[in-house]
């Protein structure tokens, strides 16, 4: 079944991404109210993988990153928090890799229903209000990178905010608080998705144009620099 995904070329790309991500793991931005788990720059690198290999293999490829990352640092890491971090970012994978409703419409919609259903949750019954972004996104997500980006984080966030008042059953007053910090801190990951987007689009056509590399990874055109576009014309 996974042999149509797991070839010579796509398991050396696959490779150098678990590298990357294992390096990205390591720089720490912020931590998570209430959990020793800690937001890092792989939270604005980890879901570009799908784009470039597709769906099946940019989750293989996540997934490889937290379970290397967990052989490192094993027990130092492992708590409620950092198990239910492990989810959201394969939905955001997804949600990047692939233009989806089921993705940009249905996992916020249930998340949504399920935050609310909580006793906290019905008390700040408007905190989800933030995952329609990722539903609203859906419609530009072909124009502009940064709605794809902003689906993308979005997404990641609904599960990861649902999965969170169920085990943590965390105050309404810090969901309140949360609103602008959560705000702030999407847009930075999404500004880093796009970035890094950017940035291993077109270092991967470069290494192609110059036969460094011969993986003819699914590059998008639309997104290189002005003038490796002119040079990808002739």
């Amino acid at each position: 079944m996974f042999k149509q995904y797991l070839t010579k070329r796509s398991l050396a790309f696959m490779a150098v991404f678990v590298v990357l991500g294992l390096g990205a793991l390591q720089i720490q931005l912020t931590n998570l109210a209430g959990s020793g788990a800690k937001f890092t720059m792989y939270d604005a690198f980890a879901p570009i993988a799908g784009a470039f290999l597709g769906s099946v293999p940019g989750l293989i490829t996540v997934f490889l990153m937290q379970f290397f990352n967990f052989l490192i640092h094993g027990a130092d890491i492992l708590d409620n928090g950092t198990i239910i971090r492990f989810f959201p970012i394969l939905f955001a994978t997804l949600a990047f890799a692939r233009k989806n409703i089921l993705l940009s419409w249905g996992v916020p919609l249930v998340a949504m229903i399920a935050f609310i259903a909580h006793p906290i949750g019905q008390t700040v019954w408007y905190f989800p209000l933030l995952w329609t972004i990722p539903m609203i996104a859906y419609f530009f997500r072909d124009r502009f990178l940064l709605a794809r980006a902003l689906g993308a984080t979005f997404t990641a966030h609904a599960v990861g905010g649902m999965l969170w008042i169920y085990t943590f059953h965390t105050p309404a007053l810090v969901w309140q608080s949360l609103i602008p910090i959560v705000l702030m801190e999407r847009f930075l990951f999404a500004l880093g998705i796009a970035g890094s987007y950017l940035l291993i689009n077109n270092l991967l056509y470069i290494l192609e144009q110059k036969h460094i590399l011969k993986w003819h990874i699914a590059l998008d055109r639309k997104y290189l620099l002005p003038g490796l576009k002119q040079s990808s014309t002739h």
